[in-house]
């Protein structure tokens, strides 16, 4: 189990960590984050339907063609696990050694576009004090690993139980 678990969890943590930096890095090449949140969720379930195939590699190689729920969502749990630790780790670097303006970046472009897009001025103040309330938590390093954290990790606790429901077999 522990080979599965690593194998798939760093292959899958890599894709996303990958994705992620590169396209930070496009977002600040045009000047614009349009898209990007969709996209990123798109490349965080493409990463995590690594934890598919290695809960299906071990019930069919190492199972014997069987696993409960509870085993299923273990190893996809930790799959997600180290693919989620990955990732945040990989933010860590890129945000404080390459892009440590990126959360005034992203904030100036959210204002603007709902600006653009013609909000009031009290979807605007709300919009200002979410973004403030980020600044806030971004200003200490476990604020970043906990909103980081919680960014990527229900999208693989998601997959690691649908993977689980798919795959049981007794």
């Amino acid at each position: 189990m522990k080979r599965i678990v690593l194998t798939y969890g760093l292959i899958s943590g890599v894709l996303i960590a990958t994705f992620t930096v590169c396209s930070i890095a496009y977002c600040y090449a045009t000047k614009s984050f349009e898209g990007n949140m969709l996209l990123g969720y798109a490349a965080m379930i493409l990463a995590f339907s690594l934890v598919f195939v290695g809960v299906k590699n071990f019930r069919d190689k190492d199972g014997g063609g069987k696993i409960s729920f509870g085993n299923a969502f273990k190893i996809g749990l930790y799959i997600a696990l180290i693919a989620s630790s990955i990732y945040v780790l990989a933010w860590l670097i890129d945000y404080y050694v390459f892009i440590p303006d990126f959360l005034e970046k992203f904030s100036e472009y959210g204002l603007e576009k709902i600006k653009a897009d013609g909000a009031s001025q009290t979807e605007i103040a709300s919009k200002t004090a979410e973004m403030e309330g980020y600044k806030k938590m971004y200003s200490n390093p476990f604020g970043v690993i906990f909103l980081t954290y919680m960014e990527i990790l229900p999208v693989g606790l998601v997959v690691s139980l649908i993977s689980a429901l798919i795959l049981k077999r007794k």
